[in-house]
């Protein structure tokens, strides 16, 4: 690459070494920074790595870099666990997600730079129905998706549009903070695991007494977060939160699974009175020139239908509610590729390679409605 480092020297006094890979990553457009020992820092650009023109770093080298970031609770806590995670914000409003990890012994370091402008819902290729759900007074909405799926930037649009548009005291929790949100017609706090507030369930048990209309989990990664998150809707809040699943209906197994059977269906109830979307999504390669990668949405919106299957256990059925109701702003996978597929911003060899059904995929790019019977709650 052209740009060549010297890790030695800073620039500015006071100014953590670091620093200078970051902003190298800003004029490069590089998404990713990678170090590790015995190679030269390595930047992602445009899904490749490259290598900065720099010494072979070593493991005092990373070491120094990356403590300079961190507070000694931080540091022992790494030291203990092996890993942890944090962001940081440099010159310009940027900020960066860093990943610290041990492996076979050494220090490497995974950097994530997030963007200081927050895209909005037209900009990310979103179904315009995601603006409908950011609109919906109280209720819990889920994100959920694969690991790198742009679920935090999905989730930041939508609370964006909320900022711009309603007055409001929103309240996120996050581990750690991706986007730096700035007031408009909203009243908005971030907190951040670790930094602001020692755990999860510390962040919502007082973020209740902290009197916010919409409340943003980074994660429902236990049941003690989304009972969390399901008495806060209870009470009158909206609440978004992200969760490991690959589609809408592998959602509900996801949260049962939090929970011991005998909880069920205690839970069950819960999220029939107050689940009130899920949207679902993968990143595509897009065909596009300027658009690097497209997202496909599944989108499920809690009508009165649906809230009687999860109530009766009938989760099976929902894919053919969602097929059968793209009129009230819902769509499944398959039919958000095929959209896809058809305004050409996805070649068709992609979409069939990804597809979670790839006979109905076909189905759809030939035009013949599979499925699509209505079920009456």
């Amino acid at each position: 690459m052209g740009e060549t480092v010297v890790l030695d020297a800073q620039e500015q006094a006071g100014e953590p070494k670091i620093e200078k890979l970051f902003k190298i990553m800003v004029r490069q457009n590089a998404s990713d920074l990678h170090l590790k020992v015995q190679q030269p820092p390595v930047l992602r650009i445009g899904g490749v790595l490259r290598s900065l023109k720099s010494d072979l770093l070593t493991d005092a080298q990373i070491q120094k870099l990356i403590y300079e970031l961190l507070k000694p609770d931080q540091i022992a806590t790494f030291e203990r666990i092996g890993s942890f995670d944090f962001s940081y914000e440099f010159e310009g409003g940027w900020r960066v997600r860093i990943n610290v990890y041990k492996q076979r012994g050494h220090i490497s370091v995974a950097c994530r730079l997030v963007q200081s402008r927050i895209p909005t819902v037209e900009e990310l290729h979103l179904p315009a129905s995601l603006i409908k759900i950011a609109e919906i007074p109280i209720g819990l909405v889920l994100v959920v998706g694969a690991t790198g799926t742009g679920k935090s930037t999905t989730l930041a649009a939508m609370i964006q549009h909320i900022n711009n548009t309603r007055r409001c005291h929103i309240l996120t929790v996050e581990d750690p903070i991706e986007y730096s949100f700035k007031d408009n017609k909203s009243l908005i706090n971030q907190r951040e695991i670790g930094i602001d507030v020692p755990d999860w369930l510390s962040a919502l048990k007082y973020g209740m007494r902290e009197d916010p209309n919409v409340i943003l989990i980074g994660e429902m990664r236990d049941p003690e977060t989304l009972q969390a998150g399901l008495t806060a809707a209870e009470t009158g809040h909206l609440v978004f939160g992200t969760l490991h699943a690959s589609n809408c209906y592998q959602a509900f197994s996801r949260m049962l699974e939090m929970f011991p059977v005998e909880k069920h269906p205690a839970i069950r109830q819960g999220l029939s009175a107050n689940l009130a979307a899920i949207i679902a999504q993968m990143l595509l390669p897009s065909s596009r020139e300027g658009i690097r990668m497209v997202p496909a949405v599944e989108v499920l919106i809690c009508n009165s239908v649906v809230r009687n299957l999860i109530g009766r256990g009938e989760d099976e059925k929902i894919a053919e509610v969602i097929r059968g109701s793209s009129s009230d702003g819902m769509q499944d996978m398959t039919a958000a590729i095929a959209k896809l597929v058809k305004e050409e911003t996805v070649l068709r060899k992609v979409a069939l390679e990804n597809a979670p059904n790839r006979e109905r995929l076909e189905m759809e790019l030939r035009g013949i409605s599979s499925d699509r019977g209505k079920i009456i709650g």
